[in-house]
């Protein structure tokens, strides 16, 4: 039996998988919303100054593009681990298989998708659009500035013809605040 899997990366993921795979195309999933929901106190944050990072939110009705990767067999094992071990840190994910449309294929395959557990206490869906600039403008983690995370997942969706039209307008918000704080990005 294969253990050859589908992924979908909706955030860093897309620019920075971290794991073999033998394809990559655009994806969508429905019924879900790309969102900065999830308090970031690993990578973006720290558990004193939280970031935001982005999540995949049960939103009926959404649909969220992203990038579908395809593992191959013999990586399933590796890959999957290495997921769950990014993905899973403080457990504000739920790990399920959706049904994922590949738009470049026109086809639909179930993909392996970290969905935000909206009982966990790291979810925040309920900040304001201005809420969550201001949060990621001055928040750092280890991983770097939380701006940084936001620009660089913006760039990348360009780069896939992605258009998400909250992204672009936490990102002006964000640009102002770093611009008032003589900052750029």
């Amino acid at each position: 039996m294969s253990k050859e899997f589908w992924v979908f990366g909706y955030g860093s993921l897309m620019w920075n998988p971290g794991f073999e795979h033998v394809e990559r195309c655009v994806a969508e999933v429905s019924d879900h919303a790309r969102s900065f929901c999830l308090a970031s106190v690993r990578y973006r944050g720290t558990p004193e100054s939280p970031g935001l990072v982005l999540a995949l939110e049960p939103k009926q009705g959404m649909k969220c593009q992203g990038v579908a990767f395809r593992v191959a067999d013999k990586h399933a094992d590796e890959a999957r681990a290495y997921l769950r071990h990014r993905e899973m840190v403080t457990a504000s994910y739920l790990e399920k298989t959706l049904p994922l449309y590949l738009t470049e294929k026109e086809q639909e395959v179930s993909a392996l998708c970290y969905v935000m557990d909206l009982e966990h206490e790291q979810y925040c869906g309920h900040l304001k659009i201005e809420e969550r600039a201001e949060i990621i403008a001055r928040s750092h983690g280890p991983a770097g500035p939380n701006h940084d995370y936001l620009f660089n997942t913006l760039n990348h969706l360009r780069e896939f013809g992605v258009e998400d039209l909250e992204m672009e307008a936490i990102a002006v918000l964000v640009r102002d605040h770093l611009g008032k704080n003589r900052i750029s990005p």
